[in-house]
């Protein structure tokens, strides 16, 4: 058995459902082995997403588990069998580990959902504004690392899955980069906001009472409402939270946050106006 020596996020993933599920039959990792027919260390290795594992043993595990929901076992599989490299192999080594997960993550998801509050969206940016939100890190980026980037966020801005966006009124304002960074900013999300698969919404700021979201969030789509995932940014990359209980705070927060802002049709007016001050 070869180790992996940095799982991916999905594998991780994977890898914390078996967990979940061997936890909830009431079994420890040693009668989990047995069950399975291996030593200790290799069920260790598996509930670590250190070693993989063959879609037999995903069905007998969740046989031994009593687990009868045939279409999350099915999801599970998928993720075990999965072999394919994504087009965001080609920068590992080149970006944080971090960046590639999140590419994964949409590549397989089937919804996205993001709340901005202080910047647009990285998958609805221009790259003269997604320069300038480069630019603005520290420590500073050299100019290899920060075109790296840019190539990167401009390769996730190809998705065709449902995405909906909603941006409150700081975000469309703050200058990241100068004034004509921003109106072609506010005329890149109107264009965009006519895509059948892309849904804009904004929260004014003359908005009584609004306090549902405090900062940004993605809300990732999986198979199964069980497989969602939230992105939270994090100081040194993207933290990434699936337990149950916070998914049902997360997608409670987004049903308000939704309910709170005008409909696309008043956002989009919103922005045309918005567009004339710059």
């Amino acid at each position: 058995m070869v180790k992996r020596r940095e799982p991916t996020a999905r594998q991780l993933r994977l890898a914390t459902e078996l967990r979940r599920l061997r936890e909830a039959a009431g079994l420890n990792s040693r009668q989990a082995a047995a069950l399975l027919g291996v030593a200790p260390a290799q069920m260790t290795h598996i509930e670590s997403a250190l070693a993989g594992v063959s879609e037999q043993r995903v069905r007998r595990l969740a046989a031994h588990y009593a687990c009868t929901d045939d279409g999350f076992i099915d999801a599970l599989v998928a993720m075990a069998v999965e072999r394919s490299n994504g087009w965001w192999e080609e920068y590992r080594g080149l970006l944080p580990t971090s960046f590639l997960d999140l590419s994964e993550l949409e590549h397989h998801a089937r919804f996205l959902r993001h709340v901005a509050i202080l910047y647009v969206p990285g998958l609805l940016q221009t790259e003269e504004y997604s320069r300038a939100v480069f630019s603005a890190r520290l420590p500073e980026l050299t100019a290899e690392e920060l075109e790296v980037r840019i190539r990167h966020r401009k390769a996730r801005q190809r998705f065709t899955i449902p995405y909906e966006a909603v941006i409150h009124e700081a975000a469309l304002r703050i200058r990241v980069g100068n004034r004509a960074t921003s109106r072609a900013q506010l005329s890149r999300l109107l264009e965009l906001s006519e895509a059948d698969h892309i849904t804009v919404r904004v929260i004014p700021f003359d908005l009584d009472g609004f306090a549902s979201a405090s900062s940004a969030m993605t809300y990732v789509g999986g198979p199964l409402p069980k497989l969602d995932t939230v992105v939270r940014d994090a100081l040194h990359g993207s933290a990434f939270i699936d337990s149950e209980a916070q998914l049902n705070t997360y997608r409670t927060s987004f049903r308000k946050v939704e309910a709170a802002s005008l409909d696309p049709g008043q956002s989009r007016d919103f922005i045309r106006r918005l567009t004339k001050e710059f």
